[in-house]
């Protein structure tokens, strides 16, 4: 009878938590239209955090990079957790004047507010990425598709049931969390909407990505993981993949991605980049850079570091928007924003005499970006050597 009566309650619970929240429109013919409707939907929706609205919108809406003439080859590019398509603002440019017709989407839940991410389901992030990359994918002779984290997630599971896509950009895949009782989160989420709060001083996001998410993305983050790791556990997959890893990341199981990469990912045109201390162990097919650059000020490389140039304006070595919230002090923390000299890492490293900011660049950008041009572009060779991006 108990067992009942706590079902009951479980049930009555779920239902008070039906969504509320009134999630980007989807379903359009095209990405103009997509565009379009999701660029209202934030003129209605977005707590915005800057005066520059217009900005804010520009770079929190689906964005297109074209190439010069009639494309042959598209990409799909998915963000990660909380984050936006201006995640995308170094990488796009660069594939489109390498050829490609590139689309960066808005993931539901995200762009708008934190709190919009409490009822938005992992069936919402999947059906937009189907339906813009079926869209792309009757433009061009070659469909290829990229992603960020949880995005890069979203992008393989959608490559494994659907084999035109011609191979895939995986950049901190969300393959497995290093965060040992993620299953949990599910349920934390029945029972409690946050499980992390800005610390004093942080908003919850800024022009381009929130800084928290609700204990519900966590979850829908744990149900995807778990869906990849399924896919890639029962058939490897085929197709030619740029892998990036940090060797620091505090989010994901790097080891396990690792090894996932040399057994399930066996096209010997796959590349795997990796930062880190040592390149002991690596697979054959691998690129190993040091994550230690003192020029750069460079203590470890970060979860988020790969995506963004060091000249970028906001993220790069001089950028406008440090993260000084890295797991720091508080007396470290507020000299960061105070201006003091910092240095850049992966979330949490303390070192004695230093400030930490999370790194938000990768000063290898741009060989790092001629080893995916090596994979997406046959004919195009990568440089032996890896020099820093000046």
């Amino acid at each position: 009878m108990k067992i009942k009566y706590l079902l009951l309650f479980l049930i009555l619970l779920l239902f008070g938590c039906a969504s509320k929240t009134k999630l980007v429109p989807l379903g359009q013919a095209s990405f103009e239209s997509y565009r379009l409707d999701t660029q209202e939907y934030l003129k209605n929706n977005r707590v915005f955090v800057t005066e520059n609205q217009a900005f804010e919108l520009a770079n929190n809406s689906p964005r297109e990079w074209r190439p010069k003439g009639k494309p042959k080859k598209g990409i799909l590019l998915v963000h990660g957790l909380g984050d936006s398509p201006w995640s995308f603002t170094d990488l796009g440019p660069a594939l489109a004047k390498n050829g490609f017709l590139v689309r960066a989407i808005l993931l539901p839940g995200c762009g708008s507010n934190p709190a919009d991410m409490i009822e938005v389901s992992l069936e919402d992030w999947r059906k937009v990425v189907a339906q813009q990359a079926d869209i792309l994918g009757t433009l061009v002779d070659e469909l290829y598709l990229g992603g960020f984290s949880n995005g890069a997630s979203l992008a393989l599971e959608y490559a494994y049931k659907n084999p035109q896509v011609k191979g895939l950009l995986l950049l901190s895949p969300a393959i497995k969390s290093k965060v040992g009782v993620d299953f949990l989160a599910p349920l934390a989420a029945v029972f409690k909407d946050w499980i992390m709060v800005p610390r004093s001083g942080q908003p919850e996001k800024d022009a381009f990505r929130y800084r928290i998410v609700p204990t519900n993305a966590f979850a829908q983050f744990y149900y995807l993981s778990v869906s990849v790791r399924r896919l890639l556990r029962d058939q490897p997959f085929d197709r030619p993949v740029v892998m990036v890893l940090s060797e620091s990341d505090s989010v994901l199981d790097v080891p396990f991605i690792v090894k996932a990469f040399e057994e399930d990912f066996t096209n010997p045109a796959s590349r795997l980049i990796y930062y880190g201390k040592s390149e002991k162990n690596l697979p054959d097919r691998s690129y190993y850079r040091t994550d230690y650059i003192p020029e750069f000020r460079i203590s470890s490389f970060s979860h988020m570091g790969a995506m963004f140039s060091p000249t970028n304006e906001y993220y790069g070595f001089n950028g406008k928007e440090p993260m000084c919230d890295n797991g720091q002090s508080d007396r470290a923390q507020k000299r960061c924003q105070a201006g003091d000299e910092i240095w850049y890492s992966a979330w949490g490293l303390w070192k004695p005499g230093k400030i930490h900011a999370r790194l938000t660049f990768n000063p290898y950008f741009d060989w790092q970006f001629q080893i995916i041009m090596e994979v997406l572009s046959p004919s195009r060779k990568a440089p032996n050597k890896g020099a820093l991006t000046n």
